[in-house]
Formats: C-alpha cells, sequence, structure tokens
C-alpha cells in the first residue's frame, strides 16, 4: 500500500507540475500576445476620410477556399518612415533636433493580384505636389496648397493628410497605412542579426553618422538606419540618390527575413516581432498582431526576387532646381498601372 500511494503522489505531484507548466506557458503567450498587440498604434484614417477618395478597385469575386482563407487581392500600401515616436533615440541615430514629427521616406507598396509580386514606388520627399485640404486631428482643415514638398503633408496633417495627399498625387486608394518608426527600424535590424548592403560609393556622412567605403557590408541596426537616411555624404546630396540606397536596404532586408528561420528560434522571433510592433502606427484595419500577422502569411510567397523597386518618374522644378516635380505622362501611366 505504501509504494502504491507513494508512486500516486508522485504521480499526482508530476500531474500538477505539468499542469502548472501549461497554465504558465498559456499565461505567457497571452501576455506576449496582448503586449506585442498593445506595442501597435493605429489611427482611424478611413474615418477621417471619409468617401472623397480614390475609388476602391472593382475585382471579380474568387471562389473561397476553406482550407486557404488568407487574402489573395491585389493591395496598396503607404509606408512611411518616421521619427515621430523615437525622441531621443531618433537624435542619438542621427536624426534631427526640430520640433515635431517628421517623414524622409515615402513608399507605395503595391501587391499584385494573387500576391505573387509586388512593385515598391519610391516618392522622393522634395517633390512639389498639390497638397489637398486635410482633416485634423484637433479638428478643423488645413489649407489646399500648391508647390508644397511632398512631406509636408505629415508634418502638417500625421497620418491622415499623408494617405489623402498620397491619393491625390498618384489617385490611387491606399488600402492600408504602415509607418516604421526610425529607432525601431533599427532595433528591427539588430533583432534580425544585421543585414547585408553592398554599396557603389563611399558615404561619409556627418548627419546619418555614417561612414563606409564601397563595397559590401554587414550593418548592424544603427549602420542600416544611417543609410536609410544618407543623404548629405553622397554626391550632391541627392534625395533620388538617397531612394536609390533606401532600395537596396528593402531587398537585403527582403532576403534577410528569407534566410532567417524564426519558427525555429522562438525567442529571436519575439524580439523581431517586439521591435516590429513597437515600430508601428497604422490604419485600424492592421491595428492587431493577428491583422498583422494574416497580412505577413499572405506575403509569405513574396522573395525579394519577386519585388521591383522604382521610383516615381520627376524632373527638376524648372522654378526651383532643389526640389523635383512629376515628369509626366510617365508618372502618370505608373500610377495606372497599379490601379
Amino acid at each position: 500500500m505504501g509504494g502504491r500511494g507513494g508512486r500516486s503522489n508522485v504521480l499526482r505531484a508530476a500531474g500538477l507540475a505539468l499542469a502548472g507548466a501549461l497554465l504558465l506557458g498559456i499565461a505567457a503567450a497571452g501576455w506576449a500576445y496582448w503586449h506585442l498587440s498593445g506595442n501597435i498604434r493605429s489611427v482611424d484614417i478611413d474615418g477621417a476620410l471619409g468617401d472623397d477618395r480614390p475609388a476602391r478597385p472593382v475585382t471579380a469575386p474568387s471562389a473561397s477556399d476553406p482550407a486557404d482563407p488568407l487574402p489573395t487581392g491585389a493591395l496598396n500600401i503607404l509606408v512611411l518612415g518616421s521619427d515621430s515616436r523615437s525622441g531621443e533615440e531618433n537624435r542619438e541615430l542621427g536624426g534631427g533636433d526640430s520640433e515635431g514629427a517628421r517623414s524622409d521616406t515615402a513608399m507605395v507598396v503595391h501587391v499584385d493580384p494573387g500576391r505573387a509580386g509586388a512593385t515598391v514606388v519610391s516618392i522622393p520627399r522634395d517633390t512639389l505636389v498639390t497638397r489637398p485640404s486635410c482633416p485634423l486631428p484637433s479638428g478643423g482643415r488645413t489649407r489646399e496648397a500648391s508647390g508644397a514638398m511632398f512631406n509636408t503633408a505629415y508634418a502638417l496633417g500625421g497620418p491622415v493628410c499623408a494617405v489623402k495627399t498620397a491619393e491625390s498625387v498618384t489617385g490611387v486608394r491606399m488600402d492600408h497605412y504602415i509607418e516604421i518608426d526610425f529607432s525601431g527600424f533599427a532595433k528591427l535590424v539588430d533583432a534580425l542579426g544585421g543585414v547585408t548592403v553592398t554599396t557603389d560609393v563611399d558615404i561619409d556622412d556627418d548627419k546619418s553618422h555614417l561612414r563606409l567605403p564601397a563595397g559590401t557590408h554587414h550593418l548592424d541596426g544603427a549602420q542600416a538606419l544611417g543609410l536609410a537616411r544618407t543623404r548629405y555624404g553622397l554626391a550632391g546630396g541627392s534625395d533620388l540618390a538617397r531612394i536609390e540606397l533606401q532600395q537596396k536596404l528593402v531587398k537585403a532586408l527582403l532576403e534577410q527575413i528569407s534566410a532567417t528561420d524564426l519558427l525555429t528560434d522562438p525567442a529571436k522571433l519575439y524580439r523581431v516581432a517586439d521591435a516590429v510592433t513597437g515600430s508601428l502606427t497604422t490604419d485600424t484595419g492592421l491595428d492587431s498582431l493577428g491583422e498583422l500577422m494574416r497580412l505577413g502569411q499572405s506575403l509569405a510567397g513574396l522573395s525579394a526576387d519577386d519585388v521591383r523597386t522604382v521610383t516615381m518618374p520627376v524632373v527638376p522644378a524648372p522654378w526651383d532646381t532643389n526640389r523635383v516635380v512629376a515628369r509626366e505622362p510617365d508618372a502618370r501611366e505608373l500610377w495606372e498601372s497599379l490601379r
């Protein structure tokens, strides 16, 4: 009896320990999900802009597959890089010391129907556009302004005005908005173990704190951010030259993500997810971890080779050679191809 009772007590204790471990694991997973979702900031862009926007494309309905419920339709996403959430970290990483948030990087990401290919179109921040009237978070509206730099829309009216201006310039309805904070971007690169990029020219930029000889380099987060922001260390200080570096960095990041098997390293997966969600502001359609995961899963088949990077066709502005304007009809034809 004593032996049988002792074994019973041991089994009971082992069962309780296992149940406790399972409960702790479930609680930890729940906390991680709550924490990661809570990292994300969102803006109700659809609510702010209403129906005064380009129409959504009309697509033929497709048969649903219960075994594969992921969306497969075409998608247009406005992606901005900003220093809106970084504060002191941003300044330490080479950001400016001016008041207010800024956006130095703007890309329209068009995902093809079927989500087997994508086009990333960079819009130079120095492009002069007609900035439309935008609703302000505090109430009221901005005034329409002609000959305004594209990136002033974000500085003046935040994500809503950035989307409104992008749609006005392109005629393309933005299905989603994703804003990536600069310091969070650096943390993401570090969480991935760095990124390998080849530069064709020497870079020496005091503002971005980046010095690299031409060649192939494995960059940490601070260096990758410096590369994305480098301008004055390039010949002529051209924004277009900076965009070329940003596009190389986009391709390199896609290659690094593809090469990193995050599912076999839960700790690294969490670090990457924490860096990503902690750096994001999205529209309300992407403001939870579940929605972001669903988007990511629908794009899982994309590789760096499936992504085309281009820059909106521009020419120097006739009245200001330090600024550019859209080159027509090339720019219009590019945007029409993405509708």
